[in-house]
């Protein structure tokens, strides 16, 4: 089956929450039919390597299958919490549009289902 890459912006939307130095974002699939897709490829691992820059101490996913959602805890990466952070953005708001920008391969058979306008590009670099 032929895949297509996006950010997974275009599969789910995100909000992020934050307490002390630890950082809250769900993900929230925007048709129930990509959450197996999003359980899949937006793994603990995957959130760790999206955020590396920020070494987080460790990354928790919990998944929300009702909700067709997961919510993941990102520890050690607002630069010591709102308090002590000398970070413009020490709530770690903008965390979830950085999440939201992790590439995800969609299959051709799901692309009706994502949200916005993108560029769609094949994992092996050709157009679909």
């Amino acid at each position: 089956m032929r895949t297509v890459k996006v950010p997974l912006i275009h599969a789910a939307h995100g909000r992020t929450g934050d307490k002390g130095n630890r950082s809250n974002i769900s993900v929230v699939a925007w048709h129930p039919d990509l959450y197996p897709l999003l359980v899949e490829h937006v793994t603990e691992q995957a959130v760790a390597a999206q955020f590396a820059d920020r070494r987080p101490s460790r990354v928790a996913r919990y998944l929300l299958p009702r909700l067709h959602a997961m919510n993941f805890v990102l520890d050690d990466v607002l630069d010591g919490g709102v308090n002590d952070a000398l970070n413009l953005d020490s709530h770690g708001k903008a965390l979830s549009f950085l999440l939201l920008d992790l590439p995800l391969a969609v299959p051709e058979s799901l692309l009706p289902l994502l949200r916005g306008d993108y560029q769609l590009t094949s994992l092996n670099g050709d157009k679909p």
